[in-house]
């Protein structure tokens, strides 16, 4: 969607276009309410500013349908779409299949959370070590990493949305 189309838009449509970029009510309403923004790269300001930080509530509603990292996300929903093309570059061999669903669930296990990355433009042996790094944090420091990944995905969403 073009920028300008975005800065025209009712607000409900304007909050359902960012809905696929996060599914967080505070921060889809607050950058529909700051319309109209002048550039992409304005648009980009308002998006991190608002998304920071997440609360905790948001982002464990945020990860409630967030697919694993290594498995596709199911449906036909723009938000499933997302998570899929940023899935894509990722085709693991079977030990690194394997060591991405162990590290799931270990990560599961010790946070009680989906494993949240940005997937686009790593690779599958990134990931792994990143998860493997991230199972050392302690709870209150991955909090603020998941909350930054958050940001990021969210970021990236909306820049892969609305262009010039």
């Amino acid at each position: 969607m073009l920028l300008e189309v975005f800065n025209d838009v009712d607000r409900q449509t304007a909050i359902d276009t960012l809905r696929p970029c996060v599914d967080i009510g505070r921060w889809c309403e607050s950058i529909a309410d700051g319309r109209p923004y002048a550039s992409v790269d304005e648009l980009v300001t308002a998006a991190d500013a608002a998304a920071a930080p997440f609360s905790a509530e948001e982002i464990e509603g945020a990860l409630a349908h967030h697919p694993r990292i290594g498995e596709r996300a199911r449906g036909d929903t723009a938000e499933a779409t997302m998570s899929r093309n940023e899935q894509a570059g990722l085709d693991p061999d079977d030990a690194i299949r394997a060591a991405l669903s162990d590290g799931n669930l270990a990560y599961e296990q010790r946070f009680g959370r989906v494993f949240l990355i940005r997937a686009a433009g790593r690779s599958a042996g990134e990931m792994v070590a990143l998860l493997t790094e991230r199972l050392e944090h302690s709870a209150e420091e991955e909090d603020l990493v998941v909350a930054q990944q958050l940001r990021e995905i969210a970021v990236l969403r909306l820049k892969g949305i609305i262009s010039r």
